[in-house]
């Protein structure tokens, strides 16, 4: 079991043999910190594990492989133990659980939420699945369990579909719009097997220092894979007095965002009464590191209809002493600007589907989603930044 007081996040990546698992893996390491640990479980068949050992040799900081057997059925017991082998010997930041084609997501991501709500130690942050355009042939059957698996599967990535005309592109989406999953499972097309992490990965504490940036510069290069997306950078300040966010009218966008027009919502806020997970839990102070005016911080998740919230110390960049997060009263005629140590009372990134951050846009400038507790008039900005 893990010992971090942090529960280590969870992603789920299946697809059948040859789709551009491992590929979509591999380019998602380049995009991340140097010092970001990403372990990686993986379910094969066979006794040369030549993934795997690809993996190893590619920047992942531990593998445990799962041999012989689907992770869904009769591994499902030792998920656990490879999951706690890889928390205590490796302690990464994230782990990615890649699975064989003939895996149902929806075992395997009740299983995991099992073991995060026994143990506290993990969270499920994302099951993608992985289809290759130019060889799939479609779900085996649109029956209800069928679309019971595409319920639990969050994002659909379309692989190798540069190399098929537009007519197959087509044929292979209406054969995913034949399981009638409302709303349909929202898709994304890789570039060349290259997909933005900040579809596939949420926020954690080594990633939350780049919530904000404009991701123009973020990459070293250019993709064509960006147009697939829009990204929305949100700012909540309080101009004269420590406050924080408004849980109620966060708690409204949390709930209307519609998984097929919102991939991601990603933030740090502080708030003076614990948020509500979407699981109804609330979260524990114990850990919580606060400050002198009594807000807490908070790492927000949300991702395709479900959401959490992380307690977050400020990390050790942030620990130069201070006396309040407040700066003087903008009526005094005096500016008195945040020191280093301060933080905006939200920052949020809003990842969209293309062609839809205009619409959230307006909706979040109109102030029924992100404002200050008690009445307070703060300081919002909502722009487009991808």
């Amino acid at each position: 079991m893990p010992t971090s007081i942090r529960p280590i996040p969870i992603t789920i990546i299946t697809g059948f043999l040859g789709s551009g698992k491992t590929t979509l893996i591999l380019n998602l390491i380049p995009q991340l910190p140097k010092s970001y640990k990403l372990a990686l479980l993986k379910n094969e068949f066979g006794d040369i594990a030549v993934d795997s050992q690809l993996a190893s040799s590619s920047a992942i900081s531990g593998v445990q492989e799962l041999l012989n057997g689907c992770i869904c059925c009769n591994l499902v017991g030792q998920l656990s133990d490879a999951l706690d082998a890889l928390a205590h010997d490796v302690s990464p930041d994230r782990i990615v659980v890649e699975t064989s084609g003939s895996a149902f997501p929806a075992t395997l991501a009740m299983e995991v939420n099992r073991i995060a709500q026994k143990t506290g130690g993990y969270v499920l942050d994302g099951v993608m699945s992985v289809i290759d355009v130019e060889n799939w042939k479609g779900y085996e059957d649109t029956s209800y369990t069928a679309k019971m698996q595409a319920r639990y599967t969050d994002l659909i990535v379309l692989n190798k579909w540069e190399l098929v005309d537009e007519r197959k592109l087509e044929d292979c989406e209406d054969r995913i719009l034949a399981l009638e999953v409302d709303p349909p499972t929202p898709r994304t097309k890789s570039d060349k097997g290259w997909v933005d992490k900040d579809i596939v990965f949420g926020l954690d504490a080594k990633l939350a220092k780049d919530i904000g940036e404009d991701r123009r510069h973020v990459h070293g290069h250019e993709h064509g894979h960006h147009s697939e997306v829009e990204v929305l950078s949100v700012t909540l300040s309080s101009p004269t007095e420590s406050s924080g966010v408004d849980l109620v009218k966060l708690e409204k966008l949390l709930e209307e965002s519609s998984k097929d027009e919102i991939y991601r919502i990603k933030g740090i806020l502080y708030t003076a009464s614990p948020p509500r997970s979407s699981t109804e839990n609330k979260a524990t102070l114990s850990e919580v590191s606060l400050v002198p005016d009594a807000l807490s911080r908070y790492i927000l998740n949300w991702a395709f209809g479900r959401w959490t919230f992380t307690p977050a110390s400020l990390d050790s960049t942030h620990t130069t002493p201070m006396t309040s997060r407040s700066a003087t009263p903008l009526t005094s005629g005096q500016t008195t600007p945040f020191s280093a140590v301060d933080e905006p009372t939200l920052r949020m990134t809003i990842i969209t589907a293309r062609y839809e951050s205009t619409k959230w846009q307006k909706r979040i400038q109109a102030g029924g989603f992100i404002a200050l507790e008690n009445v307070i008039e703060g300081s919002l900005s909502v722009k487009r930044v991808s």
